[in-house]
């Protein structure tokens, strides 16, 4: 059932690439492996997935244990505490979700005490949702230019969670917004930073996402089906 689910999140991402004159193949698929088993993400990299999500960093490890990073890319996507940053270098290839100067400023203190840097997208909270975490739009430019001036860490593009909705076009407005956002950014002409990363789409919208610019569209039920934790609530 996994690989025919890659098999066919596959043709649709390059449908949507195609519909848009993009070239398919800037488009990640990144796997969102939360709460499912080893078993089960080994089914998925033996049905040819690469790029692997998880959204907290004890069980991230525990499946790195286990599967290795060869010729795999983990993912960091979910909310990352300050007190966590000193494992993910050893784990991450890159981490998503970095919401504000703070937790940036933490990245960078311990990258250098590493010998790293860190490759990050900046959380932005584009649909202005209090539920949601992520820097205000009007404040990533500035951020940016501060962050840049970060040896620890580097600036690789920008995140964003769209409000859930039944219809994926309403996703559309807020995945454009990010793009734009991006590109003004780059137009800054900071020393040394490189955008070149949009993480934006989930199972229910990432055809609008790509069509909107998405280099990275996260998917998780798609792939794997429901969560196991989902699948106890469905069962009573």
């Amino acid at each position: 059932m996994i690989a025919e689910n890659l098999k066919q999140v596959q043709q649709r991402i390059f449908k949507a690439a195609k519909r848009v004159g993009r070239d398919p193949a800037g488009v990640k698929l990144l796997a969102v492996t939360k709460e499912q088993s080893v078993l089960t993400v080994t089914e998925g990299i033996e049905s040819g997935m690469h790029f692997l999500g998880e959204n907290k960093v004890q069980e991230a490890r525990d499946k790195i244990e286990t599967l290795g990073r060869n010729s795999l890319e983990w993912h960091f996507i979910g909310r990352l505490q300050k007190n966590k940053v000193k494992f993910i270098f050893d784990l991450f290839d890159l981490i998503h979700s970095v919401d504000n100067l703070v937790l940036a400023e933490v990245i960078h203190e311990k990258a250098k005490s590493h010998g790293s840097c860190m490759p990050v997208l900046l959380q932005v909270n584009v649909s202005g949702e209090t539920s949601k975490l992520g820097m205000k739009p009007t404040d990533v430019p500035k951020n940016i230019e501060m962050l840049s001036q970060l040896e620890g860490i580097k600036v690789k593009g920008f995140m964003t969670i769209a409000p859930y909705d039944s219809n994926p076009q309403n996703s559309r407005e807020h995945y454009a917004c990010l793009r734009v956002l991006r590109d003004t950014c780059s137009k800054l002409g900071l020393p040394g930073m490189d955008l070149g990363e949009l993480s934006m789409g989930m199972s229910n919208d990432y055809e609008v996402a790509v069509e909107e610019g998405a280099t990275l569209v996260r998917i998780g039920t798609g792939l794997f089906g429901p969560r196991p934790s989902k699948q106890k609530d469905a069962s009573g």
